[in-house]
């Protein structure tokens, strides 16, 4: 029987280079290059081929569209790490807010 809880799961290396590339609209060398640069790191599949997670792919989108700004690509990588970092910044604080009680931010 299929296990369908991995069709929720965002980690699960579902899609290949070339299925990944046609749902984003870019070249499979794009996604290559975010791999060769380390910033989106696919699974292999036993024969080597990459295998990209709805995660993984939602973060090629937001490097995309950084390089459509006119970032670079060590500036695109910059900048959602620290939109990722202040995203957990706030979740904590407000985590601690409901903690305390203070509502009324």
């Amino acid at each position: 029987m299929a296990d369908l809880t991995k069709l929720d799961d965002e980690d699960y290396p579902a899609y290949t280079t070339g299925q990944a590339a046609r749902m984003l609209g870019v070249q499979e060398a794009f996604l290559r290059s975010l791999d060769a640069a380390e910033l989106v790191r696919p699974e292999r599949s036993g024969g080597g081929h990459r295998r990209y997670s709805r995660r993984q792919l939602a973060l090629a989108v937001r490097i995309r569209d950084q390089l459509d700004e006119g970032h670079n690509l060590a500036a695109a990588a910059r900048i959602i790490g620290l939109q990722d970092e202040l995203t957990q910044a706030h979740d904590t604080i407000a985590d601690l807010h409901r903690r305390l009680g203070d509502d009324t931010r």
